[in-house]
């Protein structure tokens, strides 16, 4: 007797055609996140710049903000793909009602309002304490390298750019001349009104490229001569060594990208990238990301404290412990942790077997450093200390290899700060979801 199978009649018709939330199932994930936009967070800022009432109606704006925070939770980050999965997948077809907007509608929604929906990490992570999952007990920072969207092969030192800056301007030079020549002798044989004095394209693009040098070399002198938004300002009252009329060349290894030029080449364990320093302070009560900042800086140090003071103004207090790795070890940051009256558990660098070299690093170290490695050591495995890898890491994990960001899409550092802000917030409402 032969098996029986299921009938598949791929030509059936059905009568009534179903609801689009009836092929998903009511606890899926698509369901709360849309839920949660439409019932819960406040859209006012978005709704409020649509005042034109001329023009074809657009897409409503809380399902497209809805389709970007659920296409974030799903690991699609491309405009392209989330169109696609509008067209293809029921989840997304859940949160938009059937709606396609293309992947251009998606993308300048995304850009035009990129600021707003960066602020609704704060809202998020409100419904997140109101649902008792955010205690500030204990909260671990700590930072991951993101590649930026920019090759790292599009960079080039200054000391490249002083020897490339002279030769290519030589060279344009007397392409400009040899056009002019070539210019002059076709006017003087087909008469002055030929449109042949455009120059051509392979003058226009070493031409490009000079002024993107030179671009570049100014903002490193720039940065070399003034402030560095990432960097530690000095304390008021201190003096600078340098006069105030006194110019400073830029180191000859200092790097500028052509493609986007705030970030910076940074080292990983795997080797170099171009990209930003994404940091987090999450909650070891249920993982929720309590605060969130991006930096083109290599070290974590400069961004402890803003880090920590961050976490006061969003949650609406200090944590009561704060853990991080040794990359924030400093006596500045340390200090700050006093002042505030966070108990800290900061490592002060990786152990030696070595014991003349523990003596050595113990001797350039400050006082503060020196008790926190003695409190870390007293508390042995027993330490505090020991949450922050259980605690922050995974939330790394999850961002970066469960749901695959690890790339950004956008270029600069403020519309990256408000990518990774995207990012942070559908992370909590993930944890919001499976509570």
């Amino acid at each position: 007797m032969a098996k029986t199978f299921r009938p598949w009649l791929v030509e059936q018709r059905w009568l009534l055609p179903p609801s689009v939330q009836e092929l998903v199932p009511p606890d899926h994930v698509a369901h709360f996140v849309r839920d949660t936009v439409r019932e819960l967070l406040d859209l006012s800022e978005i709704h409020e710049s649509y005042a034109e009432e001329r023009g074809f109606p657009p897409f409503h704006p809380t399902m497209m903000t809805a389709l970007l925070l659920y296409a974030y939770c799903q690991g699609v980050f491309s405009s392209r793909r989330i169109a696609r999965g509008c067209k293809e997948r029921v989840d997304f077809m859940a949160v938009t009602a059937m709606n396609q907007p293309d992947f251009r509608t998606i993308s300048d929604f995304r850009k035009r309002h990129l600021p707003a929906l960066a602020r609704l990490f704060h809202q998020v992570l409100r419904l997140c304490q109101r649902a008792k999952m955010v205690r500030l007990g204990h909260v671990a920072l700590d930072g991951t390298k993101v590649k930026a969207n920019a090759s790292k092969h599009k960079a080039m030192s200054y000391g490249r750019m002083k020897e490339a800056e002279p030769r290519l301007a030589q060279e344009v030079q007397s392409w400009f001349d040899r056009a002019q020549s070539a210019d002059a002798a076709e006017d003087a044989e087909h008469g002055a009104e030929r449109s042949g004095d455009e120059l051509p394209d392979w003058v226009a693009h070493k031409d490009q490229r000079l002024a993107k040098i030179r671009e570049a070399m100014a903002s490193l002198e720039d940065e070399a001569n003034g402030p560095d938004d990432d960097a530690p300002q000095p304390p008021q009252g201190t003096k600078d060594n340098c006069s105030s009329t006194e110019t400073k060349a830029p180191d000859d290894k200092a790097q500028r990208n052509f493609t986007d030029p705030e970030s910076k080449l940074l080292k990983t364990k795997d080797g170099f990238i171009q990209g930003y320093n994404c940091q987090a302070a999450v909650d070891a009560e249920a993982q929720i990301i309590v605060a969130h900042d991006v930096a083109a800086v290599q070290n974590d140090a400069p961004l402890f404290i803003g880090m920590l003071d961050q976490v006061k103004a969003n949650t609406g207090r200090h944590a009561h412990e704060v853990s991080a790795d040794s990359g924030y070890c400093s006596e500045a940051n340390l200090s700050a942790i006093r002042r505030r009256r966070v108990r800290g558990y900061v490592a002060t660098g990786r152990k030696t077997n070595r014991a003349t070299k523990s003596r050595r690093r113990a001797e350039q170290q400050g006082a503060l450093t020196r008790a926190m490695r003695s409190k870390l050591r007293r508390g042995g495995h027993r330490s505090r200390y020991r949450l922050r890898k259980q605690v922050v890491e995974p939330v790394f994990g999850q961002i970066k290899f469960a749901r695959g960001f690890t790339q950004f899409l956008l270029r600069g550092r403020s519309n990256v700060r408000a990518e990774w802000a995207l990012v942070c917030t559908t992370h909590n409402l993930l944890k919001l979801a499976s509570a």
